[in-house]
């Protein structure tokens, strides 16, 4: 089942967080490169000492213990977030259609 849920992520080349339970450490915003047989190969950056480095890791997929991704972020920059009404016409719920969708 991780074995999917990994190659999903890389299909959809979507940025993860993953636990490495042998090394006990999480890598954050990281991109999976590839994905041959259990070899897992991964790339992020890390920021120490007002350096940042580009880092490059193969691990085997047995290694993970926990794999996530982030699905909706906020910027803190836009004060002005927009609401129901905001949206178009088209893509509104009706009133009636969630009520009805919550009946059941």
């Amino acid at each position: 089942m991780l074995h999917r849920k990994i190659y999903q992520l890389f299909t959809d080349n979507r940025e993860v967080s993953i636990y490495l339970r042998d090394q006990q450490r999480w890598i954050d915003k990281a991109k999976i490169l590839s994905l041959e047989g259990d070899l897992v190969t991964i790339r992020y950056e890390s920021d120490e000492d007002d350096e940042i480095s580009a880092w490059e890791e193969m691990f085997r997929l047995d290694s993970v213990g926990s794999i996530s991704c982030k699905i909706a972020s906020v910027s803190r920059d836009n004060s002005e977030l927009l609401i129901a009404d905001d949206c178009p016409e088209v893509e509104r719920l009706s009133h009636k259609n969630y009520s009805d969708q919550n009946d059941n």
